[in-house]
């Protein structure tokens, strides 16, 4: 390889590998248990990012061979209406993994619904129950992208032990967990967000640093320590002059890629890892409930 070009981190071919071991894995499961994983994603509204999401989850179910329950509700769904979805889902024994996709119109309580969701049907890994085996190392469901960027930086065999990584951003979503996880892998782990005092400071130390802001291209090359590994989870969309939109993430991919060791792209990076990591959740419930 040309040592001028910083290798990436391909979450877009790993995805694929891991989809494919799946399909056969639920091929012979299916044959053993006389039925496919069940998988429902409940959608309300019609923002584009989150149909372009659904879209691409449902598409992966079908390659992998789990059943979709998908549901798309419209704007002025109540909650209540959703609530009694989701408790019917839990009850659905068609149905292994349920997953409320986020953000929900301002009228919804986000937080109310994912705790309605059985903890063993939680394939985001975002109930409290599932969050609380994590901070303690036991196992359970995993949040999707933070378990994503793990598998990541373990398939190219990057090294954590000792190693100071840092997290921008401090959501339930991505932030908080992916922090643990790190600690569990046994990275020196910092928090820094929006109100973190001399950023850039904190960046630059960071011998593996992960953006999740949802800021487009806020992580520059002055950011970034030469040799470091540089992991991108956010997705943004912007327009240029032209009123052309593209898709680019919270690290300006073209000058980072020359000071860092190893980047991920948006897209085409931790986004098809998060998808992946679903898939693998719904099929891991999918065991544990055929064997119980």
């Amino acid at each position: 390889m040309d040592s001028t070009i910083t290798p990436i981190l391909d979450g877009k071919n790993l995805a694929q590998r891991i989809q494919t071991e799946l399909q056969q894995q639920v091929e012979q499961l299916q044959g053993k248990f006389g039925r496919p994983p069940g998988l429902a994603v409940l959608m309300v509204g019609d923002n584009p990012a989150s149909a372009a999401y659904v879209g691409n989850k449902e598409k992966a179910c079908t390659k992998v061979g789990i059943a979709s329950f998908g549901k798309h509700f419209p704007t002025d769904t109540t909650q209540s209406e959703l609530e009694q979805v989701i408790e019917q889902l839990n009850q659905d024994e068609q149905v292994d993994g349920i997953l409320v996709q986020l953000p929900l119109p301002e009228h919804l309580d986000a937080v109310t619904l994912l705790h309605k969701i059985a903890p063993d049907k939680d394939a985001d890994g975002l109930h409290p129950v599932n969050l609380g085996h994590l901070v303690r190392g036991e196992e359970g469901l995993r949040s999707c992208t933070p378990a994503g960027v793990m598998r990541l930086l373990e398939e190219y065999k990057i090294d954590l032990k000792g190693k100071h990584a840092v997290v921008v951003g401090r959501s339930i979503l991505v932030g908080k967990p992916l922090a643990l996880m790190l600690l569990a892998a046994d990275a020196t782990v910092t928090i820094a967000h929006s109100r973190s005092q001399d950023l850039s400071a904190i960046t630059r130390s960071a011998d593996i640093l992960i953006a999740a802001v949802g800021r487009p291209e806020m992580i520059t090359a002055d950011m970034v320590k030469p040799g470091a590994v540089v992991v991108d989870v956010g997705i943004n969309r912007v327009t240029d002059k032209t009123g052309k939109s593209r898709l680019v993430g919270d690290v300006h991919f073209d000058s980072v890629k020359d000071v860092a060791e190893f980047i991920t792209p948006v897209p085409g990076g931790v986004g098809p890892m998060t998808v992946a990591i679903l898939l693998q959740n719904t099929v891991q419930s999918y065991i544990r409930t055929m064997n119980s």
